[in-house]
């Protein structure tokens, strides 16, 4: 049987009964194919080579997207079937009304942004936010940061100017003055501070933890028993390309930030030495409550309505990505 690569996005959504129903196993139907937004783990899988088990299905395209809105542009428009990203971009699907689920979790407990003022900036710590130009994608897990991080040092929202920007104008509205700060990470911190540290750019590492990455469908793909197959295929090769990085840092460390982001070889060092060491929960209360308190962080700014975060999660995939990991990356 062959299978369209893509779901509608006019398909209807699963209803509670199928979402609740087990997950078939075994491997998709050899033509079964999937539209996939994940850079990373396209690299990895490349620079692992055999190290890790090929995919059951077919890659019918690695979208070249990333950015919360942009997925959700890609998922609506029936040209991506999965995607990661950081919790924000679901929680802003479902308050659109998009049906769209998460089926992988990854737990990052270390702090992933970095905040690049502007040149000429007098911005040196996190009290210095308030009356600045902060650029925000409400969108997307940079938002996310700043939100926490205003919390955190007891600046309101409105002590703030918040320029809304999508993070990849991030680096522009910096070097043009549009912003007094921004939220950026590897390489692209590194590169803009390489460019204007001599001009009085600084960067200042964040201190809230951008925690889960994680793996999400637009419900309609999961209504084919071989799609679900083959999602439940990738999230085996996501989380083992997570672990190949991490136990191959030095070829790794050149393949993706010298090599392909063209950093240099001590910048990536220092790049990687804060990197996070991949951490698969088997349970994902803890994920849930995190989306949960994003949610309310949204609610409290005027940007989502309210909602349950449990509704985001198919725990059916709870323990996909657990199993094809060895037990030092396994979480309870």
């Amino acid at each position: 049987m062959t299978l369209a690569g893509c779901a509608s996005a006019s398909a209807a959504p699963a209803t509670t009964e199928s979402s609740a129903a087990p997950l078939p196993t075994g491997a998709p139907d050899p033509d079964t194919s999937l539209s996939i937004a994940g850079r990373t783990t396209q690299l990895q899988l490349e620079a692992a080579g055999s190290e890790i088990e090929p995919l059951d299905f077919t890659v019918a395209e690695w979208v070249n997207v990333g950015a919360g809105p942009d997925v959700i542009q890609a998922f609506r428009a029936g040209s991506l079937d999965i995607a990661s990203n950081a919790i924000i971009p679901p929680i802003q699907a479902h308050d659109i009304d998009f049906d769209a689920t998460i089926v992988g979790v990854l737990e990052r407990p270390e702090p992933s942004y970095v905040f690049a003022t502007a040149p000429g900036s007098d911005i040196s710590d996190f009290s210095d936010f308030k009356g600045k130009k902060i650029a925000f994608s409400q969108g997307q897990s940079q938002g996310d940061t700043v939100l926490r991080t205003l919390k955190t040092a007891g600046i309101s929202n409105d002590e703030v100017d918040f320029v809304e920007l999508p993070s990849t104008q991030f680096l522009t509205a910096l070097q043009s003055g549009q912003v007094d700060v921004a939220p950026l990470g590897e390489p692209a911190v590194t590169k803009y501070i390489d460019q204007y540290a001599q001009d009085g750019a600084v960067a200042i590492p964040s201190e809230e933890p951008d925690l889960l990455t994680i793996l999400w469908v637009p419900t309609a793909v999961l209504a084919d028993e071989d799609n679900v197959r083959a999602v439940r295929d990738y999230i085996r090769a996501w989380a083992q390309g997570q672990v190949w990085a991490w136990e191959n840092a030095d070829e790794w460390k050149q393949f993706h930030y010298v090599d392909t982001e063209g950093v240099t070889a001590e910048d990536a060092d220092r790049i990687w030495a804060k990197a996070n060491k991949p951490f698969f929960p088997a349970d994902w209360d803890n994920a849930v409550d995190w989306a949960q308190s994003s949610i309310d962080l949204l609610v409290e700014g005027g940007f989502v309505s309210d909602f349950d975060a449990e509704v985001l999660f198919d725990r059916r995939f709870e323990g996909d990505a657990v199993a094809a990991v060895a037990e030092e990356y396994r979480g309870n």
